[in-house]
């Protein structure tokens, strides 16, 4: 892995012990994900650490939870799943995130991309997240408190790029961000959403249809 965490920073070592994280894993797994790389991630992350003490009970369970500001922490297949599709791309030593939110996949994918660029558009969840990234010691996340509803040209390309927030069209301006061999995977639709994956090739764009999810929305500007 390309960092290693400092998880007794968090507190809470009993959340992390291994028969938490080996339930974790065993459920994953029969959850169709199958990659050693992503599922020993899945492992390493103390997802107690991300979401508020009174609900670090909930930590492990498959539930999306919330983080304050409106938000949500994803249920660790979603992470999981995305995660897998990621590890799909040609490289694995750029990636960004559209969505910090509480840093929950940034931490994951920080542990398996050389560098990890992710943005947050409201100021108090990137502060705060910020500051915990800092404590677990994930180093290779470049945060910014920005509007990434266009995704983040000044670093591109990347191999991978992941929007954790549902837009209710194709997101069209991150696509020249993308590297040949790349992958654009992220949520799309408002009532009913579906994930979907483009990958750029050397003969252009191909799109695939995955499953049903529920995201929060992606919105524009900064807050």
């Amino acid at each position: 892995m390309a960092i290693r965490l400092n998880i007794a920073a968090l507190g809470g070592a009993g959340m992390t012990s291994a028969r938490t994280r080996s339930r974790l894993v065993e459920r994953l797994k029969t959850q169709g994900i199958c990659h050693a790389g992503v599922l020993a991630a899945m492992a390493e992350v103390p997802r107690h650490g991300f979401i508020d003490e009174a609900l670090a009970h909930k930590a492990y369970d498959d539930v999306s939870l919330p983080i304050g500001f409106g938000q949500t922490i994803s249920q660790p297949y979603i992470v999981a799943r995305m995660t897998e599709l990621a590890m799909g791309a040609t490289q694995h030593e750029k990636v960004l995130e559209i969505g910090t939110g509480c840093g929950y996949q940034t931490t994951v994918l920080a542990l398996l991309f050389k560098t990890v660029y992710s943005v947050e558009r409201i100021g108090g969840l990137y502060k705060a997240t910020r500051e915990r990234l800092n404590v677990l010691g994930v180093h290779n996340a470049r945060l910014r408190h920005a509007d990434g509803s266009k995704g983040l040209a000044e670093a591109a390309p990347y191999d991978v790029i992941i929007i954790t927030a549902a837009a209710p069209i194709l997101p069209e301006d991150m696509l020249p961000q993308l590297k040949e061999g790349g992958r654009l995977i992220f949520p799309v639709g408002d009532a009913e959403q579906e994930l979907h994956q483009i990958e750029r090739t050397s003969e252009g764009f191909i799109e695939t249809r995955l499953e049903k999810v529920n995201f929060v929305p992606l919105l524009p500007g900064v807050a």
